[in-house]
C-alpha cells in the first residue's frame, strides 16, 4: 500500500510539474491582486512603447486630433507591444474629461486590442499639472466616498490644489501650475485620475515628476497614503485588480521605510552629444542625472526585494533649448532639441541604427534596465508629421509615419 501511495505521489507531482512548465508559459504575463513578480514586470518592460495620446478620440473640434487609430491599432499587432505607455492623459485642458468621447473611445480601443492579446497593458498619467480649466470638472460621489468625506454636488477646485506659500504657482504659464500633493484637493484630483482611467480598462500610471508635486511631502507620508487608496479601488476595479505604477525619479528612487511606493522607476535617457561629430550622440553613465546604475534597492509594492529596482529610460519631450543645432554636453538638450525631436530628425537609417545601438547600450550597461521604444511623441523641431513623431512604417493609412516599426519588432525579437 505504501508502494502504491508512493506511485501515486510521484505520478500526481510529475504531472504538476508538468502543468507548471505549461502554465509558466502560459502566464508569462500574469499578475494578480497579490502583485506582479520582478520576472513578469521585466518582460513587459522589455515590451514598453512611449505611445503617447494613443487613447484619446480621433476628432475633436478644437483640440488636438489622433486619426491614426486604425494603423496603431495594426502596428501594435504587428510588433507585439505590451506595455502602451503614455496610452491617455490630459496635459491641462482638462474639461475634456466632461466629454463621453473621451471615456468611450479609449475604452473601445482598450477592448479591441484586449480581444486580440488580453494581457496589454494601457498606461495613463497623472501629470504635474493643473489649469483653471480643472474648475470645470464635477466630482463623482465615488472620489468622496474613496476619502471617507461626506459627498458634495462640486467641481474640483484649482485653487485648492496649489502650494499655500505660493511655490510652483503658474509655473507652466499663468492659471497653469504644479499641484501640491500635500493638498487634499490634489489627492482628490489624482484620485479620480486614476479611478477613471481604471474604470476604462487602463492597469498602470505614471506619476510625473514626483519630486514637484511632492513639494510639502519630503518625508513621502501623503504620497504613501494616496498611493494606498489607488490600490485598493484597484483591488476592487482594476481588470487583474493591481496597477503598476511609475514615475520620474531623479533621486533613483521613490521608497518610504524600505519600501518603493512604485512597481518601477523610469526616467529619460539623458542623450550625450558627441561635439566632434554634428548630430551625432551616444548614451553615458553619470552623464548629468542619467539613471543607469542608480536606481535604488528596496522591498518592491509586490514584496520582492531587488538590489535595484527595475526602470525604464524613454526619449523625453520638452522643447528646444535657444540655440538649436548646437551641442552643449551640460544642457539636457540634445543638440539643441529634446531627445525625441533630436532622433526624428536623423535619417531613417540613423534612426534605425541608434535605437539598436541603444536598445543594447542600456541591456549592456545595466540589467536593471530597459528602453522603452518610442512609437508616439510630440515633437518641438519644424516637422511635417503633424507635430508627432509615429514609429508607423510610412503608408497610405500612415502618411506621416518615421519606419521604426519593423526595426522595433527585430530587436524585440532577436533578444
Amino acid at each position: 500500500m505504501k508502494n502504491l501511495n508512493l506511485l501515486l505521489l510521484i505520478i500526481f507531482a510529475t504531472a504538476l510539474l508538468s502543468c507548471g512548465s505549461m502554465s509558466d508559459e502560459e502566464k508569462i504575463y500574469y499578475f494578480d491582486v497579490n502583485g506582479i513578480s520582478e520576472k513578469v514586470l521585466s518582460n513587459y518592460l522589455d515590451r514598453s512603447v512611449t505611445m503617447a495620446f494613443f487613447l484619446v478620440p480621433e476628432k475633436s473640434e478644437g483640440h488636438r486630433k489622433y486619426p491614426y487609430h486604425e494603423d496603431d491599432v495594426r502596428m501594435i499587432k504587428n510588433i507585439g507591444a505590451k506595455f502602451i505607455g503614455r496610452s491617455i492623459y490630459r496635459w491641462g485642458d482638462e474639461s475634456r474629461l466632461n466629454d463621453p468621447d473621451f471615456w468611450e473611445t479609449a475604452k473601445a480601443l482598450i477592448d479591441t486590442l484586449h480581444n486580440f492579446d488580453p494581457d496589454i497593458i494601457f498606461q495613463g498619467c497623472l501629470f504635474e499639472i493643473i489649469t483653471q480649466d480643472v474648475d470645470s470638472v464635477k466630482i463623482p460621489n465615488w472620489v468622496f466616498q474613496g476619502f471617507d468625506l461626506p459627498v458634495e454636488d462640486r467641481t474640483f477646485s484649482y485653487n485648492e490644489m496649489l502650494n499655500k506659500r505660493g511655490f510652483l504657482v503658474d509655473h507652466w504659464r499663468k492659471g497653469s501650475s504644479v499641484p501640491d500633493v500635500s493638498r487634499q484637493e490634489t489627492q482628490l484630483w489624482f484620485y479620480y485620475l486614476a479611478g477613471a482611467y481604471i474604470n476604462v480598462g487602463c492597469e498602470a500610471f505614471h506619476l510625473g515628476q514626483v519630486e514637484l508635486i511632492g513639494m510639502n511631502d519630503q518625508q513621502r507620508v501623503v504620497w504613501k497614503s494616496l498611493l494606498t487608496k489607488i490600490r485598493n479601488y484597484a483591488k476592487i476595479h482594476a481588470r487583474r485588480n493591481w496597477v503598476i505604477l511609475d514615475a520620474h525619479v531623479p533621486k533613483g528612487d521613490m521608497i518610504k521605510d524600505g519600501v518603493s511606493l512604485i512597481d518601477f522607476n523610469s526616467f529619460p535617457l539623458r542623450i550625450k552629444e558627441i561635439p566632434e561629430k554634428p548630430y551625432e550622440c551616444k548614451l553615458e553613465v553619470n552623464h548629468l542625472d542619467a539613471l543607469f546604475k542608480k536606481s535604488k534597492g528596496c522591498i518592491s509594492p509586490s514584496g520582492w526585494s531587488c538590489n535595484n529596482l527595475p526602470y525604464l529610460v524613454e526619449f523625453d519631450n520638452y522643447g528646444r533649448s535657444g540655440e538649436a543645432n548646437v551641442a552643449d554636453t551640460t544642457s539636457h538638450f540634445v543638440w539643441g532639441w529634446d531627445e525625441i525631436s533630436w532622433f526624428a530628425q536623423q535619417d531613417e537609417q540613423s534612426r534605425n541604427a541608434w535605437l539598436e545601438y541603444a536598445y543594447n547600450w542600456v541591456k549592456d550597461t545595466d540589467p536593471n534596465g530597459h528602453l522603452q521604444m518610442p512609437v508616439s511623441r510630440m515633437l518641438s523641431c519644424p516637422n511635417e508629421t503633424a507635430g508627432s513623431y509615429r514609429a508607423n512604417t510610412k503608408s497610405e493609412t500612415c502618411p506621416i509615419g518615421y519606419s521604426q516599426e519593423e526595426t522595433i519588432k527585430k530587436i524585440w525579437n532577436d533578444k
